[in-house]
């Protein structure tokens, strides 16, 4: 059975949707907020910008992401979502780069 998007049981595929994963790296509590925050082209990947939510991330991709509350925050993709997990778990896709 396929799925789509770099859900779980896709451990084939070495990319996976932008909005999914900002939801399962915590960054907003629904994604359908990840993926209006996208559609407004406010985000870049690798300096890129990109509006499509459906946009693939990959391991090593810089991703630029303006946040409300918190400011801008570029991050490192270090690894793909296997589910949303708990805060600790979510925080070990990506490392922050300093400005």
């Amino acid at each position: 059975m396929a799925t789509t998007g770099g859900r779980t049981g896709d451990t084939d595929r070495d990319w996976q949707r932008l909005d999914i994963w900002l939801w399962s790296a915590r960054f907003l509590k629904a994604r359908s907020d990840c993926a209006r925050l996208i559609q407004e082209g406010l985000i870049r990947i690798n300096r890129q910008p990109t509006d499509k939510p459906h946009a693939r991330v990959r391991p090593g991709d810089v991703v630029t992401l303006p946040l409300p509350r918190v400011g801008v925050r570029v991050i490192r993709v270090l690894a793909l979502a296997s589910r949303r997990g708990p805060a600790p778990e979510a925080r070990t896709l990506y490392e922050e780069i300093p400005d």
